[in-house]
C-alpha cells in the first residue's frame, strides 16, 4: 500500500447526499479482484452517457458535461469533497478501489457509511470527517475558485486552505500509523515474519503429522 502523509492537491465537489457505492463502482465491474484498472469506470453510470461494460474502450466513450469529474477545472483531482453518509450501499471493496485507482487520496465529508469508511484506511485512502458547516464552506470555496487545492498533513493532522486557514481533524492513531507507514492488513502480518516462521518451526517440531 503506498504512503499517505502529504496531499496538495485539486479538490473535486461530489455535491451529493448518501453517495452510495453501487454508483461510485457499478456491479459489472466487480468481477475480478486486482484492485486496479477500476478508475476509468468510477462513478460510471453518472460519468458517461452510454451503459459502460468491462473491457470497453472508455477513451471512446460519450461524456456526460455535467458530471464534475468531466470538467476540466477539476481534472487530476486529488481531494473529494462528499457530502453526508458517503460510501452507503453495499460493502464492495471495490468503491475505494476505484477511487484510489483514479488518483483521490483524500475524501472530505461530514459522515461516511462505516464499512467503506473502514474499507478507505485498509487501501490507502484518507476519510476525514468534519462538521457539516466546515465542508459547507469547503464546497462554497471550491466551487468559487478555479483550481481551487487543500493541502491535507497527515501527520499534523490539518487541512490548510489556499487562505492560510486551518482546520485541525481527528483520526485513529494506529489508523494514521498505517496510512503514514503504507501498511495494510497483510504488511502488519509481514513485520511478525520472523516470529511467524519460529512458530511454524516450533510446531513442526511438536507435531510433525500435521505438516505432512
Amino acid at each position: 500500500m503506498e504512503k499517505l502523509n502529504i496531499v496538495k492537491g485539486v479538490v473535486v465537489p461530489m455535491d451529493r447526499a448518501n453517495g452510495d457505492t453501487d454508483a461510485s463502482i457499478p456491479k459489472q465491474f466487480l468481477k475480478t479482484i486486482k484492485r486496479s484498472g477500476f478508475g476509468p469506470n468510477l462513478f460510471d453510470e453518472w460519468r458517461y452517457l452510454d451503459n459502460g461494460k468491462p473491457g470497453m474502450d472508455n477513451s471512446n466513450r460519450p461524456l456526460n458535461p455535467e458530471f464534475v469529474l468531466n470538467q476540466r477545472r477539476y481534472k487530476g483531482a486529488s481531494i473529494m469533497l462528499a457530502r453526508e453518509n458517503f460510501g452507503c450501499g453495499s460493502s464492495r471493496e471495490h468503491a475505494p478501489w476505484a477511487i484510489e485507482d483514479y488518483g483521490i487520496r483524500v475524501i472530505i465529508a461530514p459522515s461516511f457509511a462505516d464499512i467503506f469508511y473502514n474499507n478507505c484506511f485498509k487501501n490507502g485512502l484518507l476519510p476525514i470527517q468534519l462538521v457539516a458547516e466546515q465542508v459547507d464552506l469547503l464546497f462554497k470555496e471550491t466551487i468559487a475558485q478555479e483550481g481551487y487545492q487543500l493541502t491535507v498533513d497527515l501527520e499534523a493532522q490539518t487541512i490548510q486552505t489556499p487562505s492560510g486557514d486551518v482546520i485541525a481533524f481527528e483520526i485513529d492513531e494506529f489508523r494514521k500509523h498505517c496510512l503514514l507507514n503504507g501498511l495494510d492488513d497483510i504488511g502488519l502480518t509481514m513485520q511478525h515474519v520472523d516470529e511467524i516462521r519460529t512458530y511454524e518451526n516450533k510446531r513442526k517440531q511438536e507435531a510433525p503429522w500435521l505438516f505432512q
